[in-house]
């Protein structure tokens, strides 16, 4: 649909000049309303910013703050030097509570996970992760690195380790469509029982962008976790490369009053 067409001044919905709720509020709820009646769909073209002040009848300050609102919401993205679009919907992750992995994260909101596997191979443990695993350094890893698309959009590169003693001939099978954890379950009968997991905010560098279709630069969540099975025996290190811009993390909270007070966040550089 040509990004004219909500443009133009269709006046069903106008600014209430007489109401106490700001311009921009109501701009916000207007092309919301607009989104959706129009049956506009995710990568669909918006209305310039001097097209939308045309026909709201607002100023160039108001439809800027009602965009990065609506940016911020996940509602729309603005590209720089392209336009602004109707956002493509983020694709959750549970971080806590469901220790799933992102094949059954996808599948449970109807959508598909491939994975293109980069590399898959037995390699011998560096001292950090053999004190990650507990094993012994040198001791053979499996190495499974995989670029995983999400309704074939590149969405996130994940680098994991497993020991090869639980698993071996797992440098054999075929995970390009298939859950890592459901072949742990069914062919190795290693089942995951609990785990820690963190997650922080980086940048992506040239080699990262390149896999993940983003520019160098661009926000990129990188989400870091270590599994035990029921025996406390460590079966799955990885690391996890998000595209910033097609990812959410959604954390479940419990409040226990005799629950041991700890901290959310704790920040490591810069702070008293």
């Amino acid at each position: 649909m040509e990004a004219s067409a909500m443009g133009r001044a269709d006046q069903r919905g106008r600014i209430d000049r007489s109401s106490l709720l700001p311009y921009y509020h109501q701009l916000k709820q207007l092309l919301v309303q607009e989104i959706e009646h129009r049956g506009l769909q995710p990568g669909d073209l918006l209305p310039g910013d001097n097209a939308l002040c045309e026909t709201y009848d607002v100023s160039r300050t108001v439809v800027r703050q009602a965009l990065t609102e609506l940016e911020f919401e996940g509602v729309i993205e603005r590209v720089k030097g392209k336009g602004t679009y109707v956002a493509r919907p983020k694709t959750a992750e549970g971080l806590v509570q469901s220790l799933t992995g992102l094949f059954e994260d996808v599948a449970a909101r109807g959508g598909h996970l491939r994975s293109e596997v980069r590399t898959l191979l037995v390699v011998p443990a560096d001292s950090q992760l053999a004190a990650d695993l507990q094993i012994a350094p040198g001791d053979p890893v499996i190495l499974l690195e995989r670029l995983r698309f999400v309704e074939e959009q590149p969405w996130v590169l994940t680098v994991t380790h497993l020991p090869h003693a639980l698993v071996p001939g797992l440098e054999h099978e075929d995970l390009s469509d298939r859950s890592l954890y459901a072949v742990l379950e069914e062919t190795y009968g290693v089942r995951l029982a609990r785990g820690r997991r963190s997650v922080e905010a980086t940048v992506a560098p040239q080699q990262l962008a390149s896999a993940l279709g983003i520019a160098v630069g661009a926000p990129v969540l990188v989400l870091r976790s270590l599994s035990v099975d029921a025996d406390g025996r460590p079966v799955e290190s990885f690391v996890a490369y998000h595209r910033g811009d097609r990812s959410r993390f959604e954390v479940d909270l419990v409040r226990e009053s005799t629950a041991p007070s700890r901290p959310s966040m704790i920040v490591t550089e810069g702070g008293a």
